[in-house]
């Protein structure tokens, strides 16, 4: 079983492009929509959420965990990796797959500078600037922080005018490019608005795709935790957010019916399964 961890919705794009690509598996889901967004919280609150959100997938049954999180990619992902991984539990990530197909694009084009937009914390982390310099240190890259655009895509706006106004307010910030990197897993929700607004020439990428094809790779390298179901694998979805709100939201994004939403909350400072109460009118004493 894999599981797929994202701050809020976003990962739900990896997710299809996981499940399309590995229809055999079963996939566990967990998306931490109740504190969601992560990208302007500090470096220790990340590494904190982080911390339960993975433990959480390892007590599902999951051994192989995808962080479909780019903030938490660039600020806990080696942290991660050091603390809970091993030959028998590994975490990846989806930031150095991205910069790999940006390089790897840049590399057919002939171009020489790539944009990346990502949240604030992914941007001050200067992490794909980092990858990017170990593959190919003569290209420019251009990190431009786009905090606007999480809660336009929490908030299932991804196709109002309000979205295509503040797509267009970033790409105006940003210099001349060739490609562009879609570096925040919500971002690829507005897709259709970056293509059509960006310059003549740019290539935008989504890099969830790329990301399915190097974990078909990294399970071919270690067969031991690839775990194929014959007649198709399942899915689980947890969420720390309240159900009934992030299943229909969740469902819309991903873009097909998806099982119940299994509520998870912080409980000493661990993410525990934990029934919803009704919510109560006016004011609430403890």
């Amino acid at each position: 079983m894999i599981g797929v961890y994202d701050s809020g919705y976003g990962g739900l794009t990896v997710l299809a492009a996981l499940r399309a690509a590995l229809p055999e598996h079963s996939f566990v889901f967990l998306g931490d929509n109740g504190r969601a967004p992560y990208g302007d919280r500090d470096s220790g609150t990340i590494l904190d959420f982080s911390e339960q959100c993975i433990e959480r997938l390892f007590d599902e049954g999951c051994r192989l965990v995808v962080v479909a999180c780019h903030t938490v990619s660039c600020i806990a992902l080696r942290h991660l990796q050091s603390r809970y991984g091993g030959s028998e539990r590994r975490i990846l990530g989806v930031t150095i797959p991205a910069a790999e197909m940006a390089v790897a694009q840049l590399a057919a084009s002939g171009g020489e500078a790539v944009g990346w937009l990502g949240t604030t914390r992914t941007v001050l982390s200067r992490t794909p600037q980092i990858e990017i310099a170990k593959l190919q240190p003569r290209l420019k890259v251009h990190l431009l922080a786009a905090p606007l655009l999480v809660p336009i895509v929490e908030e299932g706006l991804e196709d109002s005018s309000l979205a295509e106004l503040a797509v267009d307010h970033y790409l105006r910030q940003l210099p001349t490019v060739d490609t562009l990197v879609l570096g925040c897993t919500h971002y690829p929700l507005l897709l259709p608005i970056f293509r059509r607004l960006a310059p003549p020439g740019v290539t935008v990428l989504d890099p969830a795709r790329f990301v399915a094809e190097r974990l078909i790779d990294w399970l071919r390298r270690h067969p031991g935790f690839s775990t194929p179901r014959e007649g198709g694998g399942g899915l689980r979805l947890l969420g720390s957010g309240d159900p009934r709100l992030v299943g229909p939201r969740a469902a819309r994004l991903y873009g097909a019916p998806l099982p119940p939403v299994e509520h998870v909350a912080e409980t000493g400072g661990r993410l525990a399964h934990r029934l919803l109460p009704e919510q109560p009118l006016g004011q609430v004493l403890r």
